[in-house]
């Protein structure tokens, strides 16, 4: 028998004998294509319903669908006082908890005068601890809250060592980024189940998402903040109340003004104004969101790489951010 005709043959009972396997891989490599395309198609969808259609079709009415009050905690700079004047841009009455009096009396007037909406203020600084919330309970008895915004919270000096943080912060960070949050829901939740209406917005971080070594506290209190939201949402929701965790990525702030690099308006970082402008439109929306269209894109790309890698990542980037931060303060 010919080479050739001894090769055909060969090949033919070869691919029979494959064919069965060169099916099924076709069939596998089909479910896998649809099932790409249609999570694609699901993704487009809701980037679009969460940061396009809002633009377009117009302002929700958040005093009727929420309350006539919304309370903002840390809300006399960066996102919270940005976030405070877009709520009272919509017609929303305020009360500003922040522990700086004159900040507290100069943006609550700053706002009524701008908006035209009724404002008050509750100082209280929150790495007091326990005690600081009989009074804010007292203070907010009587008012009709239909939303709350945790917004307060401490960061780092700069990127650093876990070791090399004192007691007083890592307490600090545990009363400010979690207790707050905890205790002011726990203060105003009654009310909102009780008229079947409201919305509580916590500010966690995109940080929480990955390991992030070097603001490793900080990144474990958004982590509380992100769990706690996201489980009380389901325990609420059929009581008529809407509970969002929002994780911004870095934003142009008072946080991140120990690095020039960071604090500098770019396109990957808005301002306070910008970012706040984007996350009300998502009220109602979205449990769980960034909040900004360029920051939903960032943290995507962010969890489609492996964890070793992130990690790698985010421990050099701070160790530059932690030297530019002492040599700044060398100075």
């Amino acid at each position: 028998m010919a080479a050739v005709d001894r090769f055909s043959l060969l090949y033919r009972e070869i691919s029979r004998s494959c064919s069965f396997y060169m099916e099924a891989l076709a069939i596998v490599g089909a479910w896998y294509t649809v099932r790409k395309c249609v999570s694609l198609a699901l993704d487009t969808y809701s980037v679009l319903r969460l940061h396009v259609i809002p633009k377009l079709s117009g302002e929700i009415d958040l005093v009727k669908k929420y309350g006539k009050w919304a309370v903002v905690t840390g809300s006399t700079d960066g996102i919270g006082k940005a976030y405070a004047e877009q709520l009272a841009k919509r017609g929303v009455n305020i009360i500003l908890v922040s522990r700086n009096k004159e900040k507290l009396e100069a943006v609550s007037r700053s706002i009524s005068e701008t908006y035209k909406v009724e404002t008050d203020f509750i100082v209280a600084d929150f790495s007091k601890g326990r005690e600081l919330y009989p009074a804010i309970k007292e203070a907010l008895k009587d008012r009709e809250i239909g939303i709350l915004v945790n917004n307060v919270g401490i960061f780092y000096a700069h990127a650093d060592y876990f070791t090399n943080l004192s007691e007083d912060m890592l307490w600090d960070l545990i009363h400010v980024n979690i207790a707050s949050a905890t205790m002011m829901t726990h203060i105003v939740l009654p009310g909102m189940v009780k008229k079947k209406k409201g919305a509580i917005v916590n500010l966690s971080s995109a940080v929480c998402c990955q390991p992030t070594p070097m603001l490793t506290v900080y990144g474990a209190s958004k982590s509380y903040l992100d769990y706690f939201s996201r489980s009380l949402h389901y325990e609420y929701a059929s009581k008529g109340i809407f509970i969002q965790s929002l994780m911004p990525c870095v934003t142009s702030t008072n946080m991140v003004s120990f690095s020039s690099t960071m604090s500098k308006r770019s396109v990957l970082l808005p301002t306070a104004e910008e970012y706040a402008s984007h996350a009300v439109s998502t009220l109602g929306l979205s449990i769980r969101t960034t909040g900004y269209w360029k920051h939903a894109i960032q943290l995507t790309l962010g969890e489609c790489l492996p964890e070793w890698m992130w990690a790698w990542f985010a421990l050099y980037l701070n160790r530059i951010l932690r030297k530019e931060a002492l040599a700044a303060k060398a100075k």
